[in-house]
């Protein structure tokens, strides 16, 4: 029986592997500009003719003509055939081979045909809404977009811009009876909606300016619609489909590629509207993505065409704007701290967005803006500054404890210390005696702080297994009792448990909460908490993972989708916990919450061991060298005594603090837990 290997697999590969190592296994390459030079293989070469180029991932000689991708290389250089090379690329970079037989590579052709019927359906809908644009229905949308948006007819005509005029069903009627698309295909594309399963078709967009978002192949594979009567939601998206994946957009990314390469540099904005705006404007490196949190895999996609990795986000000035960006940095803080991408933050002061800006400036300003960003680090900092009264003292230290925070992410010693310097400094208001001390105080925070929870050495290896049945618990009574959800939710916040050690639980809890997110919407964790949420909250208890999960982790995440089935059919084991739910799992919580505090009480005793205490002779030998007369009394002698070993004292109350907080997660998981 023949096997095939999966397209899935094919594009994992051609995504992962690296065109730079590939090829610099085989031949010398040195890097010359943004590209990589070496002598060609294919030719009698005498001189650096083959450039490599790292941001396209493609290799090119310009005296033989030979060019492709890493998997092309590699079958003309070892002479392998196209499986040989996916397999061992494949193997070189941990990635799961999918293979299918005869009836699956059929009904993998019949799925590409579908798509193929749905790019038609979406590009010829797309013609239609330009018509709308362009005929007298379309007069006041038209006259929104040039005097409104300063859009220009170029423009206009380069986004491919349309209108769906307020009726309930011309575009079904049109692609139905004139065009002849089946019924089912124009339900399955989300250009029009059956209510309730009835006969009853009506169109998805309506009265709304039309902008199409294509894929990198140009293609169109969904549309945005924009309200003009005031509808809301104000933007509209289709929803997601075959052919559609909003996590994996990036609105004009085929358009602002070569521009991003160019510059070296990709700004990200908030609505595709900003987009279409900016690149009127002439600031053609700019996307935006659709309505979701832009993602990890959104920003490989823009360092794929910036060398140096250059992202700056340039999110509205309001509230609403940086909360948005907050939520990207908590996205990707982890690839910025490791210098895998260089974020930047621009917000721009007295002006509502980037094209409001304009207006009133020339491109050549705001790309100076955008050459003089902020850091991510610097931008953060000066939120928790911002608009904050430091002569209240409540005030004074929420500021010095989120600064703490945030310092105790920086993982390089330099970068902290020069963090450090720069608050203290800010917090000193110039005195510059004081900025000494506040950074040593700082420091010394800072390093009480960065155990937690971050680090695996303070973990013990029979502590690993044990933890790891325990956050498997967590995951089946979530599957398994809805109506405990916000309960487990809540409890992960009151006792800071932010994450899951075992790698396979804690893919399985974010693929949830991306499930839970597709259904109940972008911030359905702050909506849950709001009075008068008891809607959404059954709403949420009400989401079917059970059915959900398996089908998801199918389609997009195969390496955990073998993990899940003893959470779905659960062994008899799994079973027992259900019939006394939400006590076993509140010792359950109390056991992960218990591993946390064991971690940081063995790192309060090494940083406790490691500081070199005074002595009572040493204080008062102090004393003696220091006075004019022998009135030395035992409690000058105990306050020098804590002054000189006031960091060892911190460690030893901190640690006996955390010895209490486990006796009581100790009462608790034994069912002695009075709740306040």
């Amino acid at each position: 029986m023949v096997h095939s290997i999966h397209p899935r697999t094919i594009q994992e590969i051609k995504e992962k592997a690296d065109i730079v190592e590939v090829i610099s296994e085989h031949i010398v390459l040195k890097k010359k500009g943004k590209e990589f030079v070496g002598i060609c293989p294919f030719h009698d070469d005498t001189k650096p003719s083959m450039t490599v180029s790292p941001s396209k991932q493609f290799y090119y000689c310009f005296s033989c003509g030979a060019g492709g991708n890493s998997i092309k290389f590699l079958m003309e250089f070892t002479r392998a055939n196209f499986s040989d090379v996916v397999l061992s690329l494949a193997k070189k970079n941990n990635i799961n081979v999918e293979n299918f037989e005869g009836p699956q590579l059929e009904a993998y052709k019949k799925q590409l045909s579908r798509k193929e019927e749905l790019y038609k359906i979406l590009r010829v809908t797309k013609n239609w809404f330009t018509s709308q644009l362009n005929n007298s229905l379309g007069v006041e949308a038209m006259k929104y977009l040039k005097s409104k948006r300063n859009l220009n007819n170029k423009i206009i005509d380069n986004f491919e811009l349309g209108f769906a005029p307020n009726s309930w069903n011309d575009l079904f009627n049109y692609l139905s009876k004139v065009e002849k698309f089946p019924i089912d295909l124009i339900l399955s594309s989300g250009l029009a909606i059956s209510k309730d399963n009835s006969d009853k078709i009506y169109d998805r967009f309506r009265n709304r300016l039309i902008v199409p978002i294509h894929d990198m192949q140009g293609r169109v594979v969904a549309f945005g619609g924009r309200s003009l009567d005031g509808q809301e939601p104000k933007y509209l998206n289709s929803p997601e489909s075959e052919i559609f994946e909003k996590g994996k957009m990036l609105f004009a990314f085929e358009k602002a590629s070569s521009s991003i390469r160019k510059r070296d540099k990709a700004i990200i904005v908030e609505g595709y509207f900003d987009v279409i705006s900016l690149h009127s404007k002439g600031i053609t490196n700019s996307v935006a993505s659709l309505g979701t949190a832009l993602n990890k895999y959104q920003i490989s996609q823009l360092c794929r065409c910036t060398d140096n990795k250059n992202i700056i986000l340039n999110f509205d000035s309001d509230n609403a704007g940086i909360l948005a960006t907050k939520r990207v940095i908590n996205e990707v803080e982890s690839l910025s701290l490791h210098d895998q991408i260089n974020l930047k933050i621009l917000q721009i002061r007295d002006f509502k967005d980037p094209d409001e800006f304009l207006n009133s400036h020339t491109p050549e300003d705001y790309f100076n803006l955008i050459d003089n960003s902020s850091f991510w680090i610097d931008w953060e900092i000066d939120q928790i500054f911002k608009d904050k009264d430091l002569t209240k003292s409540e005030i004074f230290q929420s500021v010095i404890s989120s600064l703490v925070k945030l310092l105790s992410k920086l993982p390089q010693s330099s970068i902290r210390t020069h963090y450090l310097q720069k608050v203290s400094e800010r917090l000193s208001k110039g005195q510059a005696r004081l900025a000494i001390q506040f950074e040593q105080d700082l420091r010394n925070q800072v390093k009480g702080f960065r155990w937690h929870g971050r680090s695996k050495k303070f973990e013990q290896p029979n502590e690993i297994s044990r933890r790891e049945k325990n956050e498997s618990e967590i995951i089946f009574y979530y599957l398994h009792c809805p109506d405990l959800r916000l309960f487990i939710r809540d409890e992960f916040l009151k006792r800071e448990i932010n994450f899951f050690n075992t790698n396979y639980i804690q893919n399985l809890w974010e693929i949830i909460s991306k499930i839970e997110q597709n259904n109940l919407g972008l911030n359905y964790l702050d909506d849950l908490k709001k009075p008068n949420s008891q809607i959404l909250q059954k709403e949420f208890s009400a989401i079917n993972l059970i059915s959900l999960l398996p089908d998801y982790l199918a389609l997009n995440n195969h390496q955990s989708s073998n993990k899940i089935n003893i959470f779905i059919n659960p062994n008899e084991l799994f079973l027992t916990l259900l019939s006394n739910p939400k006590d076993n799992l509140l010792g359950t919580l109390s056991l992960l919450e218990k591993y946390n505090s064991l971690k940081r009480c063995r790192h309060l005793i090494e940083s406790w061991g490691s500081q070199r205490l005074k002595t009572l002779e040493n204080c008062i030998s102090i004393l003696i060298d220091n006075s004019s007369g022998p009135s030395n009394t035992s409690k000058e002698i105990d306050d020098l005594f804590k002054d000189l070993n006031s960091d060892a004292i911190k460690f030893q109350e901190l640690y006996y603090l955390e010895r209490q907080h486990i006796n009581f997660l100790d009462k608790q998981r034994c069912g002695n837990f009075i709740a306040n």
